[in-house]
């Protein structure tokens, strides 16, 4: 019996010491497949990197531009319908240069903003001036127009000479505009408009007393309409620059569309579009 009761001692020892070298041994091949995947996985993250918005610009084949269509001679419907305008032009040129199709996303100005926040559209083209609150939360290209603002009232008008006769009148203007601003800043009661368009309207119908606005428009409205009864009687001393704007953290977009503008200045293409609109260069 003691030498019976000895033997199964002795096979329950031999059993659990296999047992315990077997699991010892799975434990170090999952050890091992663990290390042999995360390794894996690291080296391919290069290869399974996040792809850019430009990659998945290539990759869609367009890219798509947020603009009013409602901002001669920058972005509007000519007699047919379509769309156009130096900056739509600068656009399409710049899709093209990228090798993908321009799309226009049309949104009201001041709504532009909230579309691109929303990626509704990957770029602004919409005669966006540069200015330090825009820099703290967008990225833009390098400049490709250059514009004074303009005071503009009615011709009846002999009470608003300069921009410091402002106060207490009403000054029609697009909230988000930069613009808007030099108004408030000299005392004028803001009045809401979707855009330049609606500004001359208000104005020429005399619901509003002025409007500050950008002087190639105006000069462009008055080569349409000769006739309208408006005039500017003052400037801004500083000129302003406008870009394309475009949400932070793009830079091989940015770059992309810098070097596109880069090499239509550079060909004449920039020139040419440039003296469609407006007989100059209007980049200096």
């Amino acid at each position: 019996m003691k030498k019976r009761n000895y033997v199964l001692l002795m096979l329950v020892v031999v059993l659990t010491m296999a047992l315990t070298a077997c699991g010892a041994k799975n434990e170090s091949n999952n050890s091992g497949t663990g290390n042999g995947t995360t390794a894996g996985t690291a080296n391919n993250g290069g290869e399974g990197a996040e792809s850019t918005l430009l990659d998945t610009i290539k990759k869609e084949g367009k890219i798509r531009f947020g603009t009013e269509g409602t901002y001669a001679p920058f972005t509007f419907h000519d007699n047919n319908g379509e769309l156009t305008g130096f900056d739509v032009e600068l656009a399409r040129e710049v899709a093209k240069r990228l090798g993908v199709e321009a799309e226009f996303v049309e949104t009201k100005w001041d709504g532009m903003f909230a579309g691109i926040d929303a990626k509704r559209f990957d770029v602004i083209a919409n005669q966006v001036s540069i200015n330090e609150e825009r820099l703290a939360k967008y990225d833009f290209s390098d400049p490709y127009i250059v514009s004074k603002a303009v005071l503009i009232v009615h011709e009846d008008n002999a009470d608003i000479k300069a921009l410091a006769d402002l106060k207490g009148k009403k000054s029609g203007q697009s909230l988000t505009s930069n613009l808007t601003q030099i108004a408030k800043d000299n005392g004028a009661e803001i009045v809401q408009v979707d855009g330049f368009n609606q500004a001359i309207e208000m104005l020429i119908s005399k619901r509003i007393d002025a409007t500050i606005n950008d002087g190639l428009s105006f000069l462009d409205f008055k080569k349409q309409k000769p006739n309208a009864p408006i005039k500017i009687v003052a400037e801004t001393e500083d000129a302003s620059q406008s870009a394309f704007l475009f949400n932070k953290g793009n830079p091989e977009l940015v770059q992309a569309v810098n070097e596109a503008l880069k090499a239509m200045k550079d060909d004449g293409t920039y020139l040419s579009i440039s003296e469609k609109y407006f007989g100059a260069d209007v980049s200096k």
